[in-house]
C-alpha cells in the first residue's frame, strides 16, 4: 500500500462485531473490511506521466514555429524554419565548430562561476553571521547589485582588456550577486528559536553554525544556486560580444554580420540548453541534499 492510501475498518469491522462477508461490500474495501482511501486528484482519472506533460510546451512551441515558416507566416529572412536551422546546427556539429565554440564557452562559464561562487558564498557567510559584517558588507553589495553589470563592460575593457578576462569578469559579476543575496537571507531566516534550542544542549557557536544554521540557510543556497547559473549563462551572451575569436557569441557575431538567422537561432538554441542542463544538474542535487525535509510537490 502506498503511503498516499489511507487504510480504515468499516463499520461492521467494529470491535466486536461479528466478520463480514467482503463479497457483498462496495467497492473501494478489500477483504476484512478495510476501506481504501485514496486522494482527491487521483481518484476517477488516468494521470500522465509528468516527463510526458512536461514536453508539451517546448513540442507545442516547435509545432507553432513549424507551422509558420511553412506557410510563410515567418519568412527566412526574419527567422529561419526549424528543419533550416537543425540541418545548419548539424553542419556546424560535423564541420566541429560547434563543439569548439561550446566547449570555449563552457570554459568561460565555469572559471566565471567558480570566482563567483567562492565571493559570493563568502561575503553572504561574514554578513549573515556576523553583525560586523553585515554592517560592512551588506550596503555596499546592496549599492553595487543597483548597478547595471552590462553598463560595467566598458570598464572592464579598460580595466583587463579585450582578452578573456573582462569576459569572465562579467559572469563573476552576473554570479556573485544572486548567491551572495539568497545565501544571506537564508541564514538570517533561520528561526532564532532553534539556535536557543542548541544552546540549552550545549551545542558550541561551532555546532550551531554547522547543524543548524547551514541547514536552514540550504534551501536558499541552492535556489542562489539555480539563479546563479542561470545569469552565468546570460552574461556570457554579452561578454562574448567583446572582441571574442571563438565561442558562441563569436558564431553569432559572425552570423549577424552575414544575416544569417539559422546561425543564430542555433547558437540560441545551444545557450537554452546548457542552461537547461546546468539547472538539471542543480535541481538533482537539490532532490539529494534536501531529501532529509518534507515538501510540497504540488497538488
Amino acid at each position: 500500500m502506498s503511503t498516499s492510501e489511507i487504510s480504515r475498518p468499516t463499520g461492521a469491522e467494529a470491535p466486536g462485531a461479528p466478520p463480514t462477508d467482503t463479497r457483498a461490500q462496495p467497492p473501494g474495501t478489500t477483504r476484512g473490511g478495510v476501506e481504501t482511501i485514496r486522494p482527491a486528484h487521483e481518484r476517477g482519472r488516468r494521470r500522465i506521466p509528468r516527463s510526458l506533460r512536461r514536453s508539451f510546451g517546448p513540442v507545442g512551441a516547435l509545432l507553432l514555429w513549424w507551422l509558420l515558416s511553412r506557410t510563410g507566416v515567418l519568412s527566412p529572412d526574419t527567422l529561419a524554419s526549424p528543419v533550416a536551422v537543425f540541418r545548419r546546427g548539424w553542419d556546424l556539429t560535423t564541420e566541429g565548430q560547434l563543439g569548439s565554440a561550446i566547449w570555449a564557452s563552457t570554459q568561460r562559464v565555469v572559471e566565471g562561476f567558480l570566482i563567483g561562487a567562492v565571493a559570493g558564498t563568502a561575503l553572504a557567510v561574514l554578513a549573515g553571521l556576523f553583525r560586523l559584517g553585515e554592517d560592512l558588507i551588506d550596503a555596499t553589495v546592496g549599492m553595487l547589485r543597483a548597478l547595471p553589470w552590462v553598463g560595467l563592460i566598458p570598464l572592464f575593457i579598460v580595466w583587463f582588456g579585450i582578452d578573456e578576462k573582462p569576459k569572465i569578469a562579467l559572469v563573476v559579476i552576473a554570479v556573485t550577486f544572486p548567491l551572495y543575496f539568497n545565501i544571506y537571507a537564508g541564514i538570517r531566516g533561520v528561526d532564532s528559536q532553534l539556535v536557543e534550542a542548541g544552546t540549552v544542549l550545549g551545542l558550541t557557536r561551532w555546532g550551531q553554525i554547522r547543524h543548524i544554521v547551514l541547514p536552514g540557510a540550504l534551501p536558499s543556497a541552492l535556489v542562489g544556486l539555480r539563479y546563479a547559473l542561470g545569469s552565468a549563462w546570460l552574461a556570457l551572451v554579452f561578454a562574448e560580444q567583446i572582441n571574442a575569436s571563438n565561442g558562441i557569441g563569436y558564431l553569432m557575431n559572425n552570423a549577424e554580420q552575414f544575416f544569417q538567422t539559422d546561425v543564430i537561432v542555433v547558437c540560441l538554441v545551444v545557450y537554452a540548453v546548457l542552461g537547461l542542463v546546468s539547472d538539471l544538474i542543480v535541481r538533482l542535487g537539490t532532490k539529494y541534499l534536501l531529501s532529509w525535509r518534507a515538501s510540497f510537490d504540488g497538488a
